[in-house]
């Protein structure tokens, strides 16, 4: 049993980590399948990228200098890996920490052909505070992520200020941030957040949600909820400054 000392102290040294290093992530490993082990041995070469220290050369590493799409936590990236098949004129960039997610990832680009798909297996946010340079996003995508539903966890949703901040710089001017949920208090706290957020404007025509846009994939978990009633939001904002 923990005294009251104690538990502040605990909640007082959970804070400050959390101000100092923003987790995108809880780690859930999964045993990996024979298939996705194979496509991480195989294909890695050609789809993966290793985090570094220092910005990547994005046009160098695309052969181009098309339009960057990144999405954090892309799940089993089966929507990612269509996304990028129906825009082949862009060039898109997925960061997912779980392994078995980052192979089945590998074994559908590979199975449906994309050749404009590059993956890194790493914590989004070292990702984007150092292997991705100021102002070189056209988008970025966050679809679904943990909602952290209990009140008392609700200040560790990828989703706050200091966050949004590191978005902004990563965005060219003009760039949007997309995100997406089935949790209406995430919908509601999204909102808040980036209402709230210096040099972002909502692209809501009445300042709220948008409808969802023929680029982000009906998923099948997205197809049940509706069948069930339940709501997704989508929210778009576009970095003026």
């Amino acid at each position: 049993m923990t005294d009251s000392t104690g538990q502040q102290q605990d909640d007082q040294a959970e804070n400050t980590t959390y101000m100092r290093r923003i987790r995108s992530f809880v780690l859930r490993e999964g045993r990996l399948t024979k298939g996705q082990q194979h496509a991480l041995d195989t294909y890695w070469a050609d789809y993966g990228l290793s985090y570094q220290p220092q910005p990547l050369q994005l046009a160098e590493v695309f052969g181009r200098d098309n339009h960057k799409v990144l999405e954090i936590g892309f799940g089993m990236g089966k929507s990612l890996v269509q996304m990028a098949k129906e825009a082949p004129e862009k060039d898109f960039i997925g960061i997912e920490v779980h392994r078995p997610g980052v192979g089945a990832c590998l074994s559908e680009a590979v199975a449906q052909q994309v050749k404009n798909l590059k993956v890194f297996e790493h914590d989004a946010v070292e990702v984007l505070e150092h292997s991705i340079a100021d102002n070189s996003l056209d988008t970025v995508q966050l679809f679904f992520p943990d909602p952290w539903h209990k009140k008392r966890h609700h200040k560790r949703r990828i989703v706050q200020g200091e966050f949004v901040q590191l978005l902004r710089r990563k965005l060219k001017p003009g760039g949007v941030f997309h995100m997406a949920t089935d949790w209406e208090n995430y919908a509601e706290h999204m909102l808040e957040v980036m209402s709230a957020a210096e040099g972002f404007s909502n692209l809501s025509a009445d300042s709220t949600y948008v409808e969802r846009p023929e680029q982000r994939p009906l998923t099948k978990f997205e197809q049940r909820g509706q069948r069930l009633g339940h709501g997704v939001w989508d929210l778009m904002f576009k970095k003026e400054s």
